[in-house]
């Protein structure tokens, strides 16, 4: 397994508007091919980070342009165009 792990900061005032947006999405995310688990994590203060765990990296590779095209609809609510990184999955635990 691999995960993209993205940290992002949303604009002041933006936290409600960017929430109902990321409900919005939610079926486009859940579609996107080899996911077999995504985690949005917000702090008080805007900042937060996406963790998607997807089959290999190839699958993360190859839905890189439709996270883009995802991440392009939550520009208004963001900071910034956030930056993914990604890596292996070592340990993928529940309790």
């Amino acid at each position: 397994m691999f995960a993209r792990v993205t940290p992002y900061q949303l604009k002041s005032g933006a936290r409600e508007a960017a929430l109902n947006t990321l409900s919005e999405m939610k079926a486009d995310i859940l579609a996107l091919p080899g996911l077999k688990q995504f985690l949005n994590v917000l702090n008080d203060d805007g900042s937060g980070y996406v963790i998607s765990v997807v089959e290999s990296q190839k699958t993360s590779d190859d839905n890189a342009e439709k996270v883009r095209e995802l991440w392009g609809r939550m520009a208004d609510h963001l900071a910034e165009m956030p930056t993914p990184h990604g890596c292996e999955v070592v340990a993928n635990w529940k309790a």
